[in-house]
């Protein structure tokens, strides 16, 4: 069986193989390339060399973006998680309606991005107008409203992945936990939280790399105002390369820093809390 196995195993991994190569590979090589061009098409790219790169860092825009995504992140990565394992920790109890909440909290992660940045600007400014400012008022206003709309949306699909891993804790050893005088916030802290590592593990990746990618919920609900104030990083790419002539090159460079800083603290992140899944 092996041995047959291994030899169709090129042909039946051939159109997959295919299909990351075309849409995936050769389209990151050629950017890659294109980041050190200046260009408006593939075809009429001129080689300039680094000097894209030296262009990033010297946009105040780009550096306002990345202070301003790694703020967001951070509040955005905390409370989506703490959020998110107490709703688990509660729906595990054994209430009432649980399965009817579960689906419930669940729901906003089914809503478009797109749309939901359009809704959430229209609730939030109905309620800003009251005090006489809207989102687009003061960056503070923005980042709350951007805060607020990724804890709506992904809190209930982080419950989810905690709840499956809440459930996989024997239960023979909290009862013993508990015949040895364990309370109950020190049954949570010292065998549930390490026992759902794994589960930590797969909800800080899809949180930190949902928010450092964050880009149609900035577009809808405060297009980056006042005054780019509130453009995250994909907003600024996006604004960079189709918003300003001849910096096509520069807007290619970002997006392949922007990879790169996003590979790099996923990868940290995962390698760190992989450890603690050991541990446990």
């Amino acid at each position: 069986m092996q041995k047959t196995m291994k030899r169709y195993f090129p042909l039946f991994v051939l159109p997959t193989l295919a299909a990351f190569t075309i849409a995936f590979l050769y389209p990151f090589i050629i950017g890659i390339y294109l980041s050190f061009t200046e260009f408006t098409t593939v075809k009429d790219a001129d080689w300039v060399g680094i000097s894209n790169y030296k262009k990033i860092f010297m946009d105040q825009n780009f550096v306002n973006a990345l202070v301003f995504t790694v703020k967001f992140t951070v509040v955005s990565v905390v409370t989506i998680n703490l959020f998110g394992f107490l709703l688990a920790y509660i729906l595990t109890r054994g209430i009432k309606g649980t399965n009817l909440f579960r689906t419930v909290f669940f729901m906003p992660n089914l809503i478009g991005g797109i749309v939901l940045g359009y809704i959430w600007q229209l609730l939030l400014n109905g309620i800003l107008a009251r005090f006489g400012v809207t989102l687009s008022f003061d960056a503070k206003y923005g980042f709350w409203g951007l805060v607020i709309l990724m804890n709506w949306q992904l809190i209930g699909y982080m419950m989810i992945i905690y709840i499956a891993g809440l459930q996989n804790v024997p239960g023979e050893l909290i009862e013993a936990a508990k015949i040895d005088g364990a309370g109950r916030f020190q049954i949570l802290g010292k065998i549930m939280v390490p026992m759902v590592m794994p589960s930590f593990t797969i909800c800080l990746f899809l949180t930190l790399t949902n928010s450092f990618k964050l880009f149609d919920q900035n577009l809808a609900l405060t297009a980056g105002g006042p005054g780019r104030q509130t453009s995250m990083l994909a907003l600024d790419i996006y604004s960079t390369f189709y918003g300003r002539v001849g910096w096509e090159g520069v807007g290619q460079a970002k997006a392949t820093v922007f990879f790169l800083m996003v590979a790099l603290i996923s990868l940290t992140q995962l390698f760190l809390t992989r450890r603690k899944e050991v541990e446990s």
